[in-house]
Order: C-alpha cells, then structure tokens, then sequence
C-alpha cells in the first residue's frame, strides 16, 4: 500500500507524530510504500486524517 502525508504534522500529537515517523513521512508530500498487514494498517488508522492510502 502507498501512504503519502497530504496534511502537516504541526498541532498533532506526539504519538500521532511518531507514528508517521515510524512509517518514513516527515514533510508534506513525502510517500511510502508498505506491505499491507495488520500492523500497517493500524498505524493508518492512527493518523488518516493526515494521509492518503492508495493500494499497490
């Protein structure tokens, strides 16, 4: 699945930043791909209003 940051990380939580961090987003625009697991899943889920997910 492909995650792209589409919304700042300015105001949101710690843990909601970490979580983006931890999928390699730092900056608006950054994109990533990752494998499509539970985990990955639930770390979209965490911050989604902050991201874009399309399936590869």
């Amino acid at each position: 699945m492909k995650i792209k940051l589409v919304k700042s990380l300015i105001g949101s939580k710690k843990d909601q930043i970490a979580t983006a961090y931890a999928l390699g987003l730092k900056r608006i625009g950054d994109e990533t791909t990752q494998p499509d697991n539970a985990a990955t899943k639930g770390k979209v889920a965490k911050i989604s209003h902050l991201v874009e997910v399309t399936e590869a």
